[in-house]
């Protein structure tokens, strides 16, 4: 650690964000763990080695998180870590996991707010992000 922010790989990251966001509800759900899970496993920036430390990943996070100023711990470590061509990647990643569960609280929202501004996230490309993740949660029958 470095000036107490903990040092994170680009990955590590976009994980330490999709933790911190499912739990800022409160509790993590199976659709959002499932969610992280396939994301892992299904966006470019990640390999096989990530998939296999998730959980340790997972946990490390929630240490952080539990500790003194916690959320914003992981909020700095994550934008330290994260490439500005990967921002919107990372964002994209905590918009899946938020919508996993089809029901977005205050909490939720804030901490989406929270992700956006330290990743200078533009608002039409949050925009963008947002509505593309409801449109791959839409159900047959119409339900996002």
């Amino acid at each position: 650690m470095a000036h107490g922010v903990a040092t994170l790989t680009p990955q590590e990251a976009v994980i330490y964000l999709m933790v911190l966001t499912s739990a800022s509800d409160g509790s993590i759900r199976d659709e959002e763990l499932r969610t992280i899970g396939r994301v892992v496993r299904s966006f470019p920036m990640f390999s096989e080695a990530d998939e296999q430390l998730l959980v340790g990943t997972s946990e490390a996070c929630g240490a952080l998180m539990s500790s003194d100023g916690g959320l914003h711990k992981v909020l700095e470590a994550a934008a330290a870590a994260l490439p500005a061509h990967l921002g919107e990647t990372a964002y994209a990643a905590v918009v899946d996991v938020v919508t996993a569960d089809e029901s977005l609280d205050m909490t939720e929202i804030r901490v989406l707010e929270l992700i956006r501004n330290v990743l200078n996230i533009p608002d039409d490309g949050a925009q963008a992000i947002e509505h593309a993740a409801r449109a791959r949660h839409m159900t047959i029958d119409g339900v996002a």
